[in-house]
């Protein structure tokens, strides 16, 4: 028979495990709350594409898609999960698979702000016979389901080739190389068309090109024509389904036209298309659009922009080690890019903004850029705006004049340009959804 003394002595213990194991629930649910009311106070709480919906009936707040979300963008809020971090939520839904009650589902827009979505057949053409969407600007952010349609986006355009007699060079041009354009270019090699791949981007990958360094992809295995099935496992970072990409491609001899934007679709009086881009024009029969919802980086337009020392976001830090850097932009990614690039040892860091404050960042980085200020590591210029960016230096107007900065990168964080009005003027419906699948 156990002592008194010895069931005393466990009994503490257990009961100590559980007061921590309360304790500990009880900070990290305070600290879901607190990160909610930042994001909130802050105006960031408003998704920017697909993501979860809540179902406050079915759900128990159980964690597990908090656990599921590498992002940390859904929290237990009052006892249910809640998306606390919506500009983190990149809509691999990682957390719809793991709700053991099915609450969540993935939605597009809210209830106040709405998403426009193109218009699709179950065959992912748009109401423009011979223009076919698949993946992110369909409003499928998910990696697996992006690439899954591209493969089967190309069977209705493969059908459509076979209808169309109008005698263009080429067969598809397809326009995205991310998951569902790369995918699409794969089947397109299996079907032998004839095709083009643009992608304004100087690099394969679409919007996981620019995740940041290490980041989880979340992929699933999915079949690619050519190279069979990718099978990754589920928390895939970014450079290793980039380097899985880079194989398939070289396997499938795919080629692809970099570094070219699109700037027009023109249907023809015989059912065919003329792609304008940046660089050239291409006669097809067939388009299919595989772009992603983030839009094109919004450019300054200044002289020098070009040079390749200036890009649209911060990958890694690391690299401007030692370095003059000048960071543009007055949104989180801005500061955030300030403050990753201050923290490497002899970097010089400006931020040039055109307000007076920053009224939409989180009150956390607002506080870490003063506080960074303080000690030094960055310069701020307000109501400052870039005039002309030079190989080792940029011009800048300032409310006391112009001011020349010795520099060798600048970061412009402005926000992106979606597509939708160039689509729009192709003839290409949208519907807007607020909150809806």
């Amino acid at each position: 028979m156990l002592s008194i003394e010895y069931l005393t002595v466990y009994g503490g213990v257990a009961l100590a495990v559980v007061a921590t194991h309360v304790w500990l629930r009880r900070r990290k649910l305070t600290s879901h709350a607190d990160t909610y009311a930042v994001s909130k106070e802050a105006g960031l709480n408003e998704p920017v594409s697909m993501h979860p919906q809540v179902d406050p009936n079915r759900c128990f707040g159980s964690g597990a898609c908090v656990k599921a979300c590498p992002e940390g963008a859904l929290g237990i809020v009052e006892g249910k999960a809640t998306l606390i971090n919506a500009s983190a939520c990149i809509g691999h839904g990682a957390c719809i698979s793991a709700c053991p009650s099915q609450a969540l589902k993935l939605v597009y827009g809210t209830a106040t702000r709405g998403m426009d979505v193109p218009v699709l057949s179950p065959q992912f053409e748009t109401n423009v016979p011979g223009i076919f969407i698949a993946g992110e600007l369909g409003g499928m952010g998910l990696i697996r389901k992006a690439t899954e349609q591209g493969r089967q986006a190309m069977r209705a355009v493969q059908a459509k080739v076979a209808q169309t007699s109008a005698p263009a060079p080429l067969d598809v041009v397809i326009l995205g190389a991310g998951p569902a354009g790369l995918s699409a270019g794969l089947s397109a090699v299996a079907m032998k068309l004839r095709y083009a791949i643009v992608e304004q981007e100087p690099a394969l990958g679409g919007t996981v090109y620019h995740y940041p360094r290490n980041k989880i992809a979340m992929t699933l295995p999915v079949k690619l024509d050519v190279v069979g099935e990718m099978d990754l496992g589920r928390e895939v970072p970014k450079e290793r389904l980039l380097s899985f990409w880079k194989m398939a491609v070289d396997k499938a001899g795919l080629t692809f036209q970099f570094g070219e934007k699109l700037q027009a679709i023109e249907a023809q009086a015989d059912g065919s298309f003329i792609v304008h881009t940046s660089q050239k024009d291409y006669h097809t029969k067939t388009v299919l659009l595989a772009l992603g919802r983030r839009g094109s980086p919004r450019k300054l337009g200044v002289p020098g922009e070009a040079q390749a020392k200036v890009v649209y976001r911060l990958v890694d830090a690391a690299q401007y080690r030692g370095q003059q850097v000048l960071v543009v932009g007055g949104g989180d990614s801005a500061v955030e890019a300030v403050l990753a690039c201050a923290a490497e040892p002899g970097t010089v860091v400006t931020l040039s903004y055109r307000g007076q404050a920053l009224s939409r960042v989180k009150p956390l980085n607002r506080q870490r850029l003063v506080e960074a200020e303080a000690r030094g590591q960055v310069q701020v210029l307000w109501s400052s705006h870039v005039q002309r960016i030079d190989a080792d230096a940029v011009l800048l107007t300032t409310p006391q004049g112009e001011q020349t900065l010795p520099n060798q990168a600048v970061i412009v964080c402005a926000g992106g340009e979606l597509p939708t009005q160039l689509l729009q003027g192709a003839g290409i419906q949208f519907d807007t959804k607020f909150g809806t699948a």
